[in-house]
């Protein structure tokens, strides 16, 4: 095969779903010359699972990418079916967005904004290798022969390194949506050294809407109040879609027992490990055998189609036996199904091999971000492409990398547990995975990085100065309220009344009374109204700020606590081997993940406090043995 060059460019990133495009847009916006490579331009932003974005954690995680300057939030904003604000009923840390896509529109209008993009080239070709000369990638070339020049690399491949798809006992080689496979890069990565595993995820049949018996479920629709993941949405949709809500029956769980033998997950045909929380039916009911109904909701793939994704029935069993599943669940009994459900089994590179820029130890210069490194998830996948896309740029413009702490965003708690703890399944992101969630909330998002946006040049000066604006109306409607006093008058008691609250025996200030759990701040707003009405996400932000302010102020200590730990940077050439007194098991992972602090040394498995301990006195006296290169 002759080779040609094919073109030069500071960033290159390999895949176009939602990790790439995050990658190159970010890339492209602070200024580096940027290339995608795809296999094909007409799955750019491709949901080859559920059609829908958001949910716990998942959905501010969509809010962060938004308040950086990333283009999920808009594009979901501007596409979807249906949006539901989650968890309303709790605490501000849980309460997370939930958008039901046209998975068709979404993809169109991302590619869109793809190709309308200033530095931003768009071609459609297979790597198979990259350029590696000196421990730094250099570039790469295509099936075709084509060679491309880069300084920076993002790999952003998803489930396609040596995909294979999964049902019953066919298996053969595919990407999802039988997409061709990444075979030749998957080799590449191997021979330069990078340790693999190999992982598994899964997807439901899907039906046609027009054979559904609709009565027999329940309706399940959107808010009817406006919602938006975007800070800079002004336009909403209100023509909305439901979704539906129905259950497995005894029939279902019997079918899938007499069946369980040629279930590829049971028969040792799928090596891969699974997600732990999004399993398949055959595993919720092996597992979960107590439970007599498993719900499956039913939820539109767009406007312009008649296929519905059966939510809650991701299967590999044979296809013939999936038909029974389906005519066995309330309301399918008559279903047509349109597409088979699979598994697919694929590479992913081990996270610990990256530092937490998203960078390679091994090549210099190369970046990976999404499923490759062992994640699940559109959100999980797009906000690591946001964040290398940002570090490759600075790379190549000389600018200050951005590592993202726990205590900023769920991004940063993301990146972190994958280059620290690793993953020995697909990654997915959960509130309890995050030490500070009262801090991480949906609400907050734009206040804790919209000044990191802007200063990469992701945010414009508009977007900047409204978020300033917005800033300043919160800190000054918090001080009113702290220095107004509420008499108890008539008005006020009859108030307090209507919350079945007791009466108020003595003057108080407006602050101190909101801190009353059945108190909201529109009532007190009645009490004591302020001199301009605010929009309802600032007196979101002041209601917050003022009635969790104990418990936001006790994490705010927390988080003092761990910066000191995170300040004790460690030597990057230190030998854990020459320190005497570390366990041989810390040595070992230490010497893997190659930790860039104290902290982040804390919280790698299998270094425990004494190691911690033995390693601080070892820094501090200055007893710096370090690797020889």
């Amino acid at each position: 095969m002759s080779k040609f060059e094919a073109g030069t460019f500071d960033c290159i990133v390999i895949g176009a779903g939602h990790a790439g495009v995050e990658a190159a847009l970010s890339a492209a916006r602070m200024g580096a010359s940027t290339l995608v490579l795809t296999m094909n331009l007409d799955m750019i932003a491709f949901m080859p699972c559920n059609p829908s974005l958001g949910g716990p954690a998942k959905g501010i995680v969509v809010r962060e990418i938004d308040a950086m300057g990333g283009a999920m939030g808009k594009v979901i904003d501007k596409t979807h079916i249906q949006m539901r604000m989650l968890n309303t009923g709790k605490g501000p840390a849980v309460r997370a967005l939930r958008a039901q896509a046209d998975k068709v529109l979404y993809q169109q209008e991302m590619k869109r904004i793809l190709e309308e993009e200033e530095n931003l080239t768009l071609h459609q070709g297979v790597v198979e290798d990259l350029i590696v000369e000196d421990g730094e990638v250099k570039g790469l070339f295509t099936q075709v022969g084509a060679v491309y020049r880069a300084k920076t690399v993002i790999i952003t491949t998803g489930t396609f390194l040596r995909g294979e798809v999964i049902i019953g006992d066919l298996k053969y080689s595919s990407g999802p949506n039988n997409q061709m496979p990444s075979i030749g890069l998957a080799e590449n990565l191997e021979k330069l050294g990078f340790d693999m595993v190999r992982f598994k995820t899964g997807t439901p049949p899907r039906v046609n809407s027009r054979t559904i018996d609709y009565s027999k479920t329940e309706i399940q629709p959107g808010d009817e109040k406006p919602r938006a993941f975007s800070y800079e949405t002004t336009e909403f949709i209100t023509d909305q879609l439901p979704c539906w809500l129905t259950y497995t029956a005894p029939r279902t769980h019997e079918i899938i027992n007499e069946n369980l033998h040629l279930s590829p997950m049971y028969s040792g045909a799928i090596k891969g490990k699974g997600p732990r929380y999004c399993p398949s039916i055959e595993d919720k009911i092996v597992r979960f055998a107590d439970k007599s109904r498993h719900q499956i909701f039913l939820e539109p793939e767009g406007r312009n189609t008649n296929e519905v994704y059966v939510q809650g029935l991701s299967t590999s069993l044979p296809e013939h036996v999936q038909r029974m599943l389906i005519e066995s669940v309330p309301g399918l009994e008559k279903a047509e199904m349109m597409r088979a459900g699979y598994a697919i089994e694929y590479d992913a590179i081990t996270p610990t091999q990256l530092w937490p820029t998203l960078e390679t130890k091994k090549i210099r210069n190369l970046y990976t971000a999404g499923q490759i490194n062992g994640t699940s998830g559109y959100e999980e996948a797009a906000a690591q492409g946001l964040m290398a896309g940002i570090n490759a740029a600075a790379n190549v413009l000389e600018k200050e990398e951005v590592i993202l702490g726990r205590a900023d965003a769920y991004i940063g708690v993301l990146v972190d547990d994958l280059v620290t703890k690793g993953t020995s399944e697909p990654y997915r992101l959960l509130t309890s995975r995050a030490e500070y969630r009262l801090l991480l909330r949906h609400d907050n998002a734009d206040m804790r990085l919209t000044e990191i946006g802007y200063k990469l040049g992701l945010i414009s000066e508009e977007r900047h100065d409204a978020f300033l604006m917005k800033k300043q109306q919160i800190d000054d409607e918090i001080t009113r309220l702290r220095q107004t006093t509420i008499k108890p008058n008539e008005m006020v008691q009859a108030i307090i009344q209507e919350t079945d609250g007791s009466d108020l025996r003595e003057p108080m200030k407006a602050a101190d009374l909101l801190k009353r759990p059945e108190i909201k701040y529109n009532q007190i707003e009645r009490m004591v109204p302020p001199t301009e009405k605010h929009s309802e996400e600032v007196e979101e932000q002041v209601e917050i700020s003022i009635k969790y302010e104990g418990y936001i102020e006790k994490s705010l200590q927390q988080v003092e606590r761990m910066k000191k730990m995170e300040n004790k940077k460690i030597p990057e050439n230190i030998d854990y081997n020459a320190i005497s007194g570390i366990a041989t098991e810390a040595k070992s992972v230490l010497n893997e993940v190659r930790p860039l602090s104290i902290a982040q040394a804390s919280r790698i498995s299998g270094v425990n406090p004494a190691d911690i301990s033995i390693l601080l006195v070892y820094i501090e006296q200055g007893k710096i043995a370090k690797v020889s290169s």
